[in-house]
């Protein structure tokens, strides 16, 4: 699995005119499901997104977690983490998850995060959304399960 995560402010997602969430502090995680991902790939995930320390602490470092603030997740589907752009002008989603394989996967990685804790929040797997964000610092980290990058 893979995921842009960014410590936001404020951050709400929109099908239509639908408002599907809107959420204050926290993390908003766009989430790519691969072919070779399982349920042990978005345990870990949640894992790492929920327990990463990039918010501040009496110091004003980057040292407390989604727990230890109470923020909320935000999980927004993004196949689009898996495209190859290495070739040519159009992006080849071959090693992303099919849509029916890939939903029960992001769902397991909220259940995950709210196992640990954490209110979440998710955007409608399959459905083209509007992501509105104010990213905070900016902060924006790249995870993949992997260990890729």
């Amino acid at each position: 699995m893979r995921a842009v995560v960014q410590r936001v402010t404020r951050a709400r997602v929109t099908v239509g005119a639908e408002e599907v969430f809107r959420m204050g502090d926290g993390l908003l995680a766009l989430i790519g499901v691969g072919r070779r991902d399982t349920n042990a790939s978005a345990g870990e995930l949640a894992q790492r997104i929920v327990h990463l320390r990039v918010f501040a602490d009496a110091a004003q470092r980057m040292n407390r977690s989604l727990l230890e603030t109470g923020g909320t997740l935000g999980v927004v589907s993004q196949f689009t983490l898996f495209g190859d752009a290495r070739q040519g002008r159009r992006p080849f989603f071959g090693e992303a998850m099919p849509a029916e394989q890939a939903a029960p996967l992001l769902e397991a990685v909220a259940e995950a995060a709210r196992a640990l804790g954490v209110g979440v929040v998710c955007g409608r797997f399959g459905a083209s959304m509007d992501v509105e964000l104010v990213n905070a610092g900016p902060v924006t980290l790249l995870l993949d399960t992997d260990r890729l990058f």
